[in-house]
Order: structure tokens, then sequence, then C-alpha cells
């Protein structure tokens, strides 16, 4: 027994060098196919006037429920209006409050968790205690009754009827997630050495702050956004499936889920098709995220 135990391999530590690579490589992988996806899409919401039959609200109602065809290619739903029109031109609407929904809490809260995290502990405590009272609030009562207060509204500049009120929500609500990613980060990279050592040696406090602490920080909340993007987009169409905001007839794949799910024992691509595009859609942006994070730490 002792002398099998003597000659049993022992496990080699892999280098810190080489696991750095080994993540690199995964994340470069992770975005290679997570781009893909995205840039699919993207495509898709560029060209869909001329990869469509360029009407997504043309009835054709002595054709409603046609099964997928070579003229139909995802079929027709109740109003003969051709599923797979719809199903383009609504990448364009869940894309469109998808990133804005993100962008503006994104900008907001990472300025309130920049004065968080480099203010003074009272208006740190402060911002914090406020963002707590935010968070309590469930998020789709809230949009609920933000809709049901200013009205579904009509179009505003680029934006359809139904999404200003769900981007105002956003704003509201979702900025406390940057706020204290950023802030939380903010004191982490403060506690470093290598900005104590800057801090020691006298560099102006601005350099420090926009040279080495915000550059790094930040990282994780440009991590985030894409992840959050997806999420964004999974509850613009879980709130059009209620038949909150963006209205029913609209070419949006929550809607599209609403209408068609009184055919599914029948016409079963009516729901799977937007489903499928909503989830599809959500991986992509959480492996472009995911390949980002693994980047970021390998270096």
């Amino acid at each position: 027994m002792n002398d099998l135990a003597m000659t049993r391999p022992v496990p080699v530590p892999v280098p810190a060098s080489l696991k750095a690579r080994r993540r690199w490589r995964r994340g470069n992988g992770k975005l290679i196919v997570g781009g893909v996806i995205v840039a699919v899409y993207l495509l898709a919401a560029a060209l869909a006037p001329w990869i469509t039959h360029g009407d997504p609200q043309l009835q054709d109602l002595g054709n409603t429920l046609a099964p997928p065809s070579t003229e139909h290619w995802l079929g027709t739903d109740s109003l003969g209006r051709d599923v797979w029109t719809r199903l383009v031109f609504a990448t364009r609407v869940d894309l469109r409050v998808g990133f804005f929904g993100t962008l503006i809490p994104a900008v907001v809260g990472s300025l309130i968790g920049i004065i968080a995290g480099f203010g003074n502990r009272y208006m740190d405590s402060a911002i914090m205690r406020f963002s707590d009272i935010i968070v309590s609030f469930p998020l789709f009562i809230f949009f609920l009754a933000l809709v049901g207060l200013v009205g579904p509204g009509e179009g505003f500049l680029f934006f359809g009827p139904g999404e200003l009120p769900i981007l105002i929500g956003f704003a509201l609500i979702s900025w406390v997630v940057y706020s204290r990613l950023l802030r939380g980060e903010i004191r982490r990279v403060r506690a470093l050495d290598y900005v104590r050592a800057a801090q020691t040696g006298g560099l102006p406090q601005h350099r420090v702050v926009f040279g080495h602490v915000l550059p790094n920080a930040l990282n994780q909340t440009f991590v985030y956004v894409f992840v959050d993007i997806g999420l964004a987009i999974v509850a613009v169409s879980t709130l059009a499936f209620l038949g909150v905001g963006i209205p029913l007839d609209t070419a949006e794949w929550g809607a599209m889920i609403s209408s068609g799910r009184a055919f599914i024992n029948t016409n079963w691509w009516l729901v799977a098709a937007p489903g499928v595009a909503i989830a599809t859609l959500a991986v992509g942006l959480a492996l472009v995220g995911d390949g980002l994070d693994d980047r970021i730490k390998s270096k």
C-alpha cells in the first residue's frame, strides 16, 4: 500500500498565467458566439423592410391562421398578418426599448454611484437608504401603477405608443443596481495598494480618480449592461404580454405571445416563434457580458 501511495501521480498546479490564457480564450469564444447572435438581430432590425413582406400590420382576413409555407414562413395570425414579418419588425421595438431602458438607468445610476463612492459617509448613507426604499417597490406593480397614472401615451420622437412610460419606469427603478455596483467597485479600487501609492506619491486627486479608480471600477458596469439589456427585453415582453404599456396590436414579441396563446393547441408556432426570439437574444447578450467578464478577469 505504501509503495502504491508513493507511486501515485501528484497533481501539478496550473500556473496563473496559463489560467489567465484559458479564461481569455473562453471569454473570446463567448464573445464571438454572443456577438454573432446579437449581430444577426441587429441586421434583422435594420433590414426588416427588405427581408419581410414589408408591413407588419397588413391584414388578409381570407387567409387567417395559415400554417407555415413558402409564402408565409411562419404562417399567419388570427387577422391574417404574416408572422415572420411581425417577428422581424418586433426586433426593432424590443431592441430599442431594451437598449434605452438600460442606457438611461446605467448613466443615472453610475453618476449616483460615483457620488456615493467618493462622497462622505453621510452622503453615502443617505443615497444607500434612498436606494433601499426604491428597491422595496415591486417592479411590475410599479409599472402597472405608472402606466395607469400617465396612460400609454402617443409616440414620441422615434419611440412608439406605450414605450415612453416604460422607459420612465426603468429610469426610476433600475438605476439602483448600477449605483450600488459602481459604488462598491469604487470603494474596492480605492483601497488597492497602487491607488494608495499614487495618493501617497502626491498625484493630484483628479488624476487618481479619472486615471486609476474609475477606469477599473467601471469594468463590471460595462459587463452588467449587456446582461441588463436582455433582462429589460424580457421585462418589456412580459409587460406587453400582460397588456401594460405597448398596445397588443403592436408588432412586439410579448404582444405576439399574448395574442397567439388562444391558438396554442392548433397553431403553436404563434407562441413558439416570439418565445424563441426572446430567449435566443437574451442568451446572446448574456454570452457577450460573460465573455467580457472573463477577458477582464484574465488581465
